[in-house]
């Protein structure tokens, strides 16, 4: 919807942005070129209210959001949704707009006896063409003290890119893509192979356009999450990590936007200070990153195993955990990454022959062959041509299935093991014990192989020096529906720490930023480790107003009423 001064009155109905008049939010929309859009909770043209005040129900609108509202692809394209939804509502105070997410058709979250509130969905968006739309929002913030985020899909599982009465930047559409086979960052004579992107083209985009100009870019495995935003500005782990590295330590140049204004070049030869920060210490902290241009490789050929259990037992969990706590170490130095929840495992190297991937994995084909035989499981040896087309059949995969959440609220904890738990027998054993007790708690419990295991970096990135010597990120989620209590809200929060606590307890403080608990004990250290003191600084350099804050980010202030949702 876009801006008007009938939703500005709604908004003042509301109660929202005392300290910004009509006169402010038309000189801001009048700047940007009239695309400031209103926010508005993704289910709202299903119910007969917003905000406390009567609306009328929109039936083609309403379907619509009803076939997508587990569908990625859709959430992606609209500026107010999200697609860990507790982020669209105020937990709080329970104000929420949702619907049914293991039913959308269920009608019950809709009647006219439930209400759709705004909760923490930003009040508006700027849909961000330029620089100057991110320099007009500043300045917007600066004058008005307007909360403001930064939003590009939606995929957050921390509430970063929202928040109660908040103005959003919101970089989706900044769609530009390119490629030079001799890429030299400004101020530096080196040439490289690079693509450069703009803050909202998404994986999917970039894997398409890398295959037809024969190139590999290393990325995650989510489709629709952005390249240059939150993804690669807290590290960046991939299945191809392990032997190309994080998408920190492969990108080039970042070109941002600080909140003095200043469109930036931050790279190895310029505003070095800031490129270091970017990469590693957290998105929406140092300034709006408008694009990025990272290191591109010759094709790969795939070589990859797929295992499935589909008769689950505590058995077959244990000998699938066994077979890789024993093999890790030896997996990892042979470049595999991976990932393994739920019974399904699938195990990927772009290193080895396809003989060599046969010999290497020859204790995971013999539990494959048991599984056969019994009639328990499946696995396949596959071999792919490109990165593109493991990642097409991969997102086929009921391992994909169980994977990124879409339409759902959930608590999520996780925690890096590193080499020393696998070093020795007694190590191995405690390793497996923790991961089944934790898994016993959260069924969900995934392995992502994504850690730099064989790629040791140059030391110039921020991110907590505990990735580089890391074999897995082990991540758990508790999933709730539209219609828990507080109580059980809290509960899932509480369950996914005393899960992760199995493994907190033999490992190192080291988590992903990206995917930590909300209530992440000693975040600092495990995000960051020693480089969080220099990140402080930065933030405070590049920063001095605080206009950007997010939860737990870098230099954060909890007490700040952004926060005032979250439980």
């Amino acid at each position: 919807m876009q801006f008007s001064n009938l939703s500005l009155l709604l908004l003042f109905l509301r109660g929202s942005w005392a300290a910004a008049t009509l006169g402010d939010w038309n000189v801001l929309n009048t700047t940007i070129g009239g695309r400031l859009l209103q926010g508005v909770p993704f289910s709202s043209p299903c119910f007969s209210s917003l905000d406390g005040h009567p609306t009328t129900p929109n039936p083609a609108a309403c379907a619509a959001v009803r076939s997508g509202y587990d569908d990625e692809l859709v959430r992606a394209n609209v500026s107010g949704a999200y697609m860990i939804t507790q982020w669209e509502t105020c937990q709080s105070s329970a104000q929420q707009c949702l619907l049914d997410f293991l039913d959308a058709q269920n009608l019950s979250p809709s009647l006219p006896s439930q209400t759709c509130n705004s909760g923490s969905v930003p009040d508006y968006f700027v849909d961000v063409r330029t620089a100057s739309d991110v320099v007009a929002a500043f300045n917007f913030t600066r004058k008005t003290s307007v909360p403001l985020v930064i939003k590009n899909t939606g995929h957050d599982y921390k509430g970063r890119s929202s928040a109660p009465g908040s103005l959003a930047l919101w970089t989706h559409n900044l769609k530009n893509i390119s490629y030079n086979a001799n890429f030299v960052p400004e101020g530096c004579s080196k040439p490289s192979p690079a693509l450069t992107v703009g803050a909202g083209v998404q994986w999917q985009q970039a894997y398409q356009f890398a295959d037809s100009r024969n190139f590999t870019i290393v990325g995650g495995t989510d489709r629709t999450v952005g390249v240059s935003g939150g993804w690669v500005q807290g590290g960046g782990h991939s299945a191809l990590s392990n032997t190309m590295g994080m998408g920190i330590d492969r990108v080039l140049e970042f070109k941002i936007v600080t909140p003095d204004g200043q469109l930036r070049v931050a790279n190895a030869c310029q505003n070095t200070d800031l490129f270091w920060a970017l990469r590693g210490g957290g998105g929406g902290t140092f300034g709006v990153v408008l694009e990025s241009t990272t290191l591109v490789s010759p094709v790969v050929t795939v070589q990859a195993i797929l295992l499935s259990i589909t008769s689950p037992s505590a058995n077959l969990t244990e000998e699938l955990y066994s077979t890789m706590i024993n093999n890790g170490l030896k997996w990892a130095d042979d470049g595999y990454g991976g990932y393994v929840s739920g019974g399904t495992a699938v195990y990927l190297t772009p290193k080895l022959t396809a003989a060599e991937h046969t010999a290497s994995m020859a204790p995971m084909i013999e539990f494959g062959k048991r599984l056969n035989a019994t009639g328990t499981g499946i696995y396949e040896l596959l071999e792919f041509p490109t990165w593109l087309s493991f990642f097409n059949v991969f997102t086929e995969t009921e391992l994909e299935a169980q994977g990124p959440p879409v339409g759902n609220s959930l608590a999520m904890a996780s925690r890096l093991v590193t080499r020393a738990n696998f070093q020795t027998a007694s190590a191995r054993s405690e390793l497996l014990n923790g991961l089944l007790a934790a898994t016993a708690l959260t069924p969900s419990l995934l392995f992502d192989i994504t850690a730099p295991s064989s790629f040791p970096g140059d030391n110039t990135t921020s991110i907590s020096p505990v990735w580089r010597d890391a074999v897995y990120h082990v991540t758990v989620k508790v999933p709730w529906n539209w219609n828990a209590t507080t109580e059980e809200k809290l509960s899932a929060y509480e369950l996914v720490n005393t899960s992760i606590d199995h493994l907190r307890a033999i490992t190192p403080v080291a988590s992903y930023s990206n995917e930590g608990a909300v209530h992440e004990p000693e975040h600092e250290t495990a995000f960051w480790g020693n480089n969080y003191e220099r990140l402080l600084k930065l933030k405070h350099q590049y920063d001095p107003e605080h206009i950007l804050d997010c939860w737990q980010c870098v230099g954060w202030k909890p007490s700040s009423p952004r926060f005032s949702c979250y439980l």
